[in-house]
Protein backbone atom coordinates (compact mmCIF):
# COMPACT_ATOMS: atom_id res chain seq x y z
CA UNK A 1 0.00 0.00 0.00
CA UNK A 2 2.74 2.45 0.96
CA UNK A 3 4.67 1.37 -2.12
CA UNK A 4 1.69 2.12 -4.38
CA UNK A 5 1.00 5.44 -2.64
CA UNK A 6 4.51 6.82 -2.18
CA UNK A 7 6.61 5.54 -5.07
CA UNK A 8 4.57 7.39 -7.77
CA UNK A 9 5.50 10.61 -5.96
CA UNK A 10 9.17 10.15 -6.87
CA UNK A 11 8.65 12.19 -10.04
CA UNK A 12 7.85 15.19 -7.84
CA UNK A 13 9.87 14.38 -4.72
CA UNK A 14 13.05 12.47 -5.54
CA UNK A 15 13.34 11.16 -1.97
CA UNK A 16 10.48 8.75 -2.65
CA UNK A 17 12.56 7.06 -5.34
CA UNK A 18 14.02 4.94 -2.55
CA UNK A 19 10.80 2.91 -2.52
CA UNK A 20 11.70 1.39 -5.87
CA UNK A 21 14.44 -0.64 -4.22
CA UNK A 22 13.47 -4.05 -2.89
CA UNK A 23 16.33 -3.94 -0.39
CA UNK A 24 14.98 -0.74 1.21
CA UNK A 25 11.43 -2.02 1.40
CA UNK A 26 12.63 -5.35 2.82
CA UNK A 27 14.47 -3.54 5.60
CA UNK A 28 11.46 -1.32 6.26
CA UNK A 29 9.10 -4.31 6.32
CA UNK A 30 11.39 -6.08 8.81
CA UNK A 31 11.48 -3.04 11.11
CA UNK A 32 7.72 -2.69 10.89
CA UNK A 33 7.01 -6.37 11.60
CA UNK A 34 9.40 -6.33 14.55
CA UNK A 35 7.89 -3.14 15.95
CA UNK A 36 4.34 -4.48 15.67
CA UNK A 37 5.37 -7.66 17.49
CA UNK A 38 6.97 -5.72 20.35
CA UNK A 39 3.99 -3.39 20.71
CA UNK A 40 1.20 -5.96 20.47
CA UNK A 41 2.96 -8.86 22.21
CA UNK A 42 2.24 -7.87 25.85
CA UNK A 43 -1.37 -7.01 25.00
CA UNK A 44 -1.87 -10.36 23.25
CA UNK A 45 -0.42 -12.30 26.19
CA UNK A 46 -2.74 -10.48 28.59
CA UNK A 47 -5.70 -11.07 26.29
CA UNK A 48 -4.99 -14.77 25.84
CA UNK A 49 -4.57 -15.14 29.60
CA UNK A 50 -7.87 -13.40 30.33
CA UNK A 51 -9.64 -15.67 27.83
CA UNK A 52 -7.96 -18.71 29.43
CA UNK A 53 -6.46 -19.77 26.12
CA UNK A 54 -3.79 -21.98 27.66
CA UNK A 55 -1.60 -24.77 26.31
CA UNK A 56 -2.90 -28.33 26.63
CA UNK A 57 -0.13 -30.82 27.43
CA UNK A 58 -0.02 -34.36 26.06
CA UNK A 59 -0.13 -36.87 28.94
CA UNK A 60 2.38 -39.14 27.15
CA UNK A 61 4.97 -36.37 26.74
CA UNK A 62 7.99 -35.63 28.94
CA UNK A 63 7.04 -35.03 32.58
CA UNK A 64 8.95 -31.72 32.57
CA UNK A 65 6.32 -30.27 30.23
CA UNK A 66 3.48 -30.58 32.72
CA UNK A 67 4.49 -27.28 34.33
CA UNK A 68 3.83 -25.53 30.99
CA UNK A 69 0.13 -26.31 31.06
CA UNK A 70 -1.93 -23.15 30.91
CA UNK A 71 0.74 -21.01 29.23
CA UNK A 72 -1.03 -18.76 26.69
CA UNK A 73 -1.06 -20.36 23.23
CA UNK A 74 -2.17 -19.37 19.72
CA UNK A 75 0.49 -16.67 19.84
CA UNK A 76 1.12 -17.40 16.18
CA UNK A 77 -1.59 -14.86 15.45
CA UNK A 78 0.99 -12.21 16.43
CA UNK A 79 3.41 -13.50 13.80
CA UNK A 80 0.71 -13.74 11.14
CA UNK A 81 -0.59 -10.23 11.77
CA UNK A 82 2.89 -8.65 11.85
CA UNK A 83 4.00 -10.55 8.74
CA UNK A 84 0.85 -9.85 6.73
CA UNK A 85 0.52 -6.19 7.69
CA UNK A 86 4.16 -5.36 6.93
CA UNK A 87 4.08 -7.28 3.63
CA UNK A 88 0.87 -5.72 2.35
CA UNK A 89 2.09 -2.28 3.34
CA UNK A 90 5.49 -2.43 1.65
CA UNK A 91 5.36 -5.04 -1.12
CA UNK A 92 4.25 -4.44 -4.69
CA UNK A 93 0.66 -5.69 -4.57
CA UNK A 94 0.49 -6.09 -8.33
CA UNK A 95 2.90 -9.02 -7.94
CA UNK A 96 1.06 -12.38 -7.98
CA UNK A 97 3.80 -14.12 -5.98
CA UNK A 98 3.13 -11.85 -3.00
CA UNK A 99 -0.57 -12.64 -2.96
CA UNK A 100 0.11 -16.36 -3.31
CA UNK A 101 2.61 -16.33 -0.42
CA UNK A 102 0.27 -14.36 1.84
CA UNK A 103 -2.74 -16.45 0.80
CA UNK A 104 -1.21 -19.85 1.53
CA UNK A 105 0.22 -18.57 4.83
CA UNK A 106 -3.14 -17.31 6.05
CA UNK A 107 -4.97 -20.41 4.77
CA UNK A 108 -2.69 -22.76 6.70
CA UNK A 109 -3.02 -20.42 9.67
CA UNK A 110 -6.79 -20.94 9.55
CA UNK A 111 -6.30 -24.72 9.57
CA UNK A 112 -4.05 -24.30 12.59
CA UNK A 113 -6.63 -22.05 14.25
CA UNK A 114 -9.34 -24.71 13.92
CA UNK A 115 -6.95 -27.32 15.31
CA UNK A 116 -5.99 -25.11 18.27
CA UNK A 117 -9.61 -24.16 18.94
CA UNK A 118 -10.68 -27.79 19.11
CA UNK A 119 -7.89 -28.57 21.55
CA UNK A 120 -8.96 -25.70 23.78
CA UNK A 121 -12.68 -26.39 23.57
CA UNK A 122 -12.18 -30.06 24.42
CA UNK A 123 -9.59 -29.28 27.10
CA UNK A 124 -7.16 -31.89 25.81
CA UNK A 125 -4.22 -32.12 23.40
CA UNK A 126 -6.31 -33.67 20.61
CA UNK A 127 -7.50 -31.27 17.91
CA UNK A 128 -8.28 -32.15 14.32
CA UNK A 129 -7.70 -35.79 13.44
CA UNK A 130 -4.67 -36.56 11.32
CA UNK A 131 -6.85 -37.24 8.27
CA UNK A 132 -8.82 -34.00 8.72
CA UNK A 133 -5.70 -31.88 9.07
CA UNK A 134 -3.85 -33.55 6.20
CA UNK A 135 -6.91 -33.38 3.96
CA UNK A 136 -7.34 -29.65 4.53
CA UNK A 137 -3.64 -29.02 3.99
CA UNK A 138 -3.57 -31.00 0.75
CA UNK A 139 -6.66 -29.20 -0.55
CA UNK A 140 -5.15 -25.75 0.04
CA UNK A 141 -1.75 -26.83 -1.29
CA UNK A 142 -3.28 -28.30 -4.46
CA UNK A 143 -5.14 -25.08 -5.27
CA UNK A 144 -1.95 -23.15 -4.54
CA UNK A 145 0.10 -25.39 -6.84
CA UNK A 146 -2.31 -24.90 -9.76
CA UNK A 147 -2.34 -21.12 -9.23
CA UNK A 148 1.44 -21.07 -9.09
CA UNK A 149 1.82 -23.08 -12.29
CA UNK A 150 -0.64 -20.71 -14.01
CA UNK A 151 1.43 -17.57 -13.35
CA UNK A 152 2.79 -16.27 -16.69
CA UNK A 153 6.50 -16.97 -17.02
CA UNK A 154 6.59 -19.60 -14.29
CA UNK A 155 7.69 -23.05 -15.48
CA UNK A 156 7.54 -26.49 -13.94
CA UNK A 157 11.27 -27.16 -13.81
CA UNK A 158 13.05 -27.78 -10.51
CA UNK A 159 16.60 -26.96 -9.48
CA UNK A 160 18.99 -29.69 -8.34
CA UNK A 161 21.60 -28.28 -5.90
CA UNK A 162 25.24 -28.37 -7.01
CA UNK A 163 24.28 -29.23 -10.64
CA UNK A 164 23.81 -26.07 -12.70
CA UNK A 165 22.69 -27.86 -15.87
CA UNK A 166 20.37 -30.37 -14.23
CA UNK A 167 16.90 -28.82 -14.22
CA UNK A 168 14.30 -31.50 -14.94
CA UNK A 169 10.86 -30.40 -16.10
CA UNK A 170 8.19 -32.24 -14.09
CA UNK A 171 5.28 -31.12 -16.25
CA UNK A 172 2.00 -31.99 -14.53
CA UNK A 173 3.93 -33.96 -11.91
CA UNK A 174 4.93 -30.55 -10.59
CA UNK A 175 1.50 -30.25 -8.92
CA UNK A 176 1.88 -33.24 -6.53
CA UNK A 177 5.52 -32.25 -6.02
CA UNK A 178 4.49 -28.74 -4.94
CA UNK A 179 1.82 -30.16 -2.64
CA UNK A 180 4.44 -32.41 -1.04
CA UNK A 181 6.80 -29.48 -0.45
CA UNK A 182 4.16 -27.22 1.11
CA UNK A 183 2.42 -29.84 3.25
CA UNK A 184 5.67 -31.56 4.20
CA UNK A 185 7.32 -28.34 5.35
CA UNK A 186 4.21 -27.24 7.23
CA UNK A 187 4.05 -30.46 9.22
CA UNK A 188 7.81 -30.58 9.78
CA UNK A 189 7.75 -27.14 11.41
CA UNK A 190 4.72 -28.23 13.42
CA UNK A 191 6.63 -31.25 14.77
CA UNK A 192 9.60 -29.05 15.66
CA UNK A 193 7.46 -26.74 17.78
CA UNK A 194 7.85 -28.62 21.05
CA UNK A 195 10.20 -26.51 23.20
CA UNK A 196 10.34 -22.82 24.06
CA UNK A 197 11.72 -21.00 21.02
CA UNK A 198 12.84 -24.21 19.32
CA UNK A 199 10.82 -23.84 16.11
CA UNK A 200 10.88 -20.07 15.64
CA UNK A 201 14.69 -19.93 15.62
CA UNK A 202 15.14 -22.20 12.56
CA UNK A 203 12.11 -20.53 10.92
CA UNK A 204 13.86 -17.15 11.15
CA UNK A 205 17.17 -18.58 9.93
CA UNK A 206 15.51 -20.34 6.99
CA UNK A 207 13.49 -17.19 6.27
CA UNK A 208 16.67 -15.11 5.97
CA UNK A 209 18.19 -17.82 3.76
CA UNK A 210 15.26 -17.59 1.37
CA UNK A 211 15.32 -13.81 1.52
CA UNK A 212 18.68 -14.15 -0.23
CA UNK A 213 17.45 -16.87 -2.61
CA UNK A 214 14.38 -14.88 -3.68
CA UNK A 215 16.36 -11.71 -4.24
CA UNK A 216 18.90 -13.60 -6.35
CA UNK A 217 16.28 -15.48 -8.39
CA UNK A 218 14.39 -12.27 -9.11
CA UNK A 219 17.45 -10.27 -10.21
CA UNK A 220 18.29 -11.04 -13.83
CA UNK A 221 21.98 -10.05 -13.71
CA UNK A 222 22.79 -11.77 -10.41
CA UNK A 223 20.87 -14.89 -11.44
CA UNK A 224 22.78 -15.02 -14.72
CA UNK A 225 26.11 -14.53 -12.94
CA UNK A 226 25.40 -17.28 -10.40
CA UNK A 227 23.77 -19.45 -13.08
CA UNK A 228 20.56 -19.98 -11.15
CA UNK A 229 16.99 -19.95 -12.44
CA UNK A 230 15.77 -16.42 -13.08
CA UNK A 231 12.11 -16.05 -12.18
CA UNK A 232 10.86 -12.55 -12.98
CA UNK A 233 8.99 -11.02 -10.04
CA UNK A 234 10.22 -13.32 -7.28
CA UNK A 235 12.62 -10.67 -6.00
CA UNK A 236 9.60 -9.01 -4.40
CA UNK A 237 9.33 -12.02 -2.10
CA UNK A 238 12.40 -10.72 -0.26
CA UNK A 239 10.01 -8.24 1.38
CA UNK A 240 7.83 -11.13 2.53
CA UNK A 241 10.82 -13.11 3.83
CA UNK A 242 12.22 -10.09 5.65
CA UNK A 243 8.89 -9.50 7.35
CA UNK A 244 8.63 -13.21 8.21
CA UNK A 245 12.06 -13.32 9.86
CA UNK A 246 11.47 -10.09 11.78
CA UNK A 247 7.98 -11.11 12.91
CA UNK A 248 9.55 -14.34 14.18
CA UNK A 249 12.22 -12.37 16.02
CA UNK A 250 9.58 -10.24 17.70
CA UNK A 251 7.67 -13.36 18.73
CA UNK A 252 10.85 -14.95 20.08
CA UNK A 253 11.10 -12.09 22.59
CA UNK A 254 8.04 -13.59 24.30
CA UNK A 255 8.63 -17.23 23.33
CA UNK A 256 12.23 -17.55 24.59
CA UNK A 257 12.77 -19.90 27.53
CA UNK A 258 10.82 -19.76 29.78
CA UNK A 259 8.07 -18.95 27.26
CA UNK A 260 5.39 -16.39 28.05
CA UNK A 261 3.32 -17.74 25.15
CA UNK A 262 3.40 -20.47 22.52
CA UNK A 263 2.66 -20.08 18.82
CA UNK A 264 0.29 -23.06 18.57
CA UNK A 265 -0.62 -24.74 15.29
CA UNK A 266 -1.88 -21.43 13.95
CA UNK A 267 1.75 -20.35 13.88
CA UNK A 268 3.70 -23.53 13.11
CA UNK A 269 1.48 -24.76 10.25
CA UNK A 270 1.36 -21.35 8.57
CA UNK A 271 5.09 -20.62 8.90
CA UNK A 272 6.01 -24.02 7.48
CA UNK A 273 3.67 -23.46 4.53
CA UNK A 274 5.19 -20.00 4.00
CA UNK A 275 8.68 -21.46 3.74
CA UNK A 276 7.44 -24.18 1.40
CA UNK A 277 5.73 -21.85 -1.05
CA UNK A 278 8.68 -19.43 -1.08
CA UNK A 279 11.03 -22.33 -1.84
CA UNK A 280 8.84 -23.31 -4.80
CA UNK A 281 8.55 -19.81 -6.19
CA UNK A 282 12.28 -19.12 -5.96
CA UNK A 283 13.08 -22.46 -7.68
CA UNK A 284 15.06 -23.59 -4.64
CA UNK A 285 12.76 -26.43 -3.63
CA UNK A 286 15.24 -29.27 -3.15
CA UNK A 287 17.73 -27.16 -1.22
CA UNK A 288 15.00 -26.58 1.37
CA UNK A 289 15.89 -30.06 2.66
CA UNK A 290 19.31 -28.64 3.58
CA UNK A 291 18.24 -25.14 4.61
CA UNK A 292 15.53 -26.60 6.85
CA UNK A 293 17.70 -29.46 8.07
CA UNK A 294 16.38 -29.22 11.63
CA UNK A 295 12.80 -29.59 10.41
CA UNK A 296 13.78 -32.56 8.24
CA UNK A 297 15.52 -34.27 11.15
CA UNK A 298 12.51 -33.78 13.42
CA UNK A 299 10.07 -35.13 10.84
CA UNK A 300 12.36 -38.03 9.90
CA UNK A 301 12.72 -39.03 13.56
CA UNK A 302 8.94 -39.45 13.81
CA UNK A 303 8.73 -41.43 10.54
CA UNK A 304 11.57 -43.76 11.51
CA UNK A 305 10.25 -44.19 15.04
CA UNK A 306 6.78 -45.19 13.84
CA UNK A 307 8.13 -47.46 11.08
CA UNK A 308 10.56 -49.18 13.43
CA UNK A 309 7.93 -49.82 16.07
CA UNK A 310 5.42 -51.19 13.56
CA UNK A 311 7.96 -53.44 11.83
CA UNK A 312 10.18 -54.51 14.74
CA UNK A 313 8.27 -53.50 17.87
CA UNK A 314 11.37 -51.57 18.84
CA UNK A 315 11.95 -47.83 19.14
CA UNK A 316 14.96 -46.06 17.69
CA UNK A 317 14.66 -43.01 19.93
CA UNK A 318 13.56 -42.72 23.53
CA UNK A 319 10.78 -40.46 22.27
CA UNK A 320 10.01 -38.68 19.01
CA UNK A 321 10.23 -35.98 17.70
CA UNK A 322 13.99 -35.79 18.10
CA UNK A 323 14.09 -32.97 20.67
CA UNK A 324 12.18 -35.17 23.13
CA UNK A 325 14.87 -37.84 22.75
CA UNK A 326 17.50 -35.40 23.96
CA UNK A 327 15.24 -34.27 26.80
CA UNK A 328 15.00 -37.84 28.05
CA UNK A 329 18.78 -38.16 27.77
CA UNK A 330 18.96 -35.44 30.39
CA UNK A 331 19.86 -32.43 28.24
CA UNK A 332 18.50 -29.17 29.72
CA UNK A 333 15.86 -27.54 27.54
CA UNK A 334 17.86 -24.33 26.82
CA UNK A 335 20.85 -26.48 25.73
CA UNK A 336 18.72 -28.39 23.22
CA UNK A 337 17.22 -25.19 21.84
CA UNK A 338 20.51 -23.35 21.32
CA UNK A 339 22.23 -26.38 19.80
CA UNK A 340 19.36 -26.89 17.37
CA UNK A 341 19.68 -23.22 16.40
CA UNK A 342 23.40 -23.70 15.79
CA UNK A 343 22.69 -26.71 13.57
CA UNK A 344 20.11 -24.61 11.70
CA UNK A 345 22.68 -21.88 11.04
CA UNK A 346 25.15 -24.46 9.73
CA UNK A 347 22.44 -25.88 7.45
CA UNK A 348 21.59 -22.40 6.18
CA UNK A 349 25.24 -21.70 5.33
CA UNK A 350 25.39 -25.02 3.51
CA UNK A 351 22.27 -24.12 1.54
CA UNK A 352 23.67 -20.72 0.55
CA UNK A 353 26.88 -22.37 -0.60
CA UNK A 354 24.90 -24.02 -3.40
CA UNK A 355 24.74 -20.61 -5.10
CA UNK A 356 28.43 -20.89 -5.92
CA UNK A 357 29.24 -24.60 -5.69
CA UNK A 358 27.87 -25.73 -9.04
Amino acid sequence: MLYALLYPLHTTYSAFNVFRYITFRTLLAAIMALSISFVLGPWLIARLTSLQIGQQIRPDGPATHLSKAGTPTMGGVLILFSLTFATLLLADLTNPYIWLAVGVTISFGLIGFVDDYRKLSRRNAGGLTGKQKLGAQCAVATVTAFLLAAIPGFDTTITIPFFKDLRPDLGWWYIPFAVLVIVGTSNAVNLTDGLDGLAIGPVMITGVTYLIFTYVSGHAKIAEYLQVNYVAGTGELAVFCGALAAAGLGFLWFNAYPAQMFMGDIGSLSLGAALGIVALMSKQEIVLVLAGGVFVAEAASVIFQVASYKLRRKRIFRMAPLHHHFELLGWPEPLIIVRFWIVSIICALGALSTLKLR
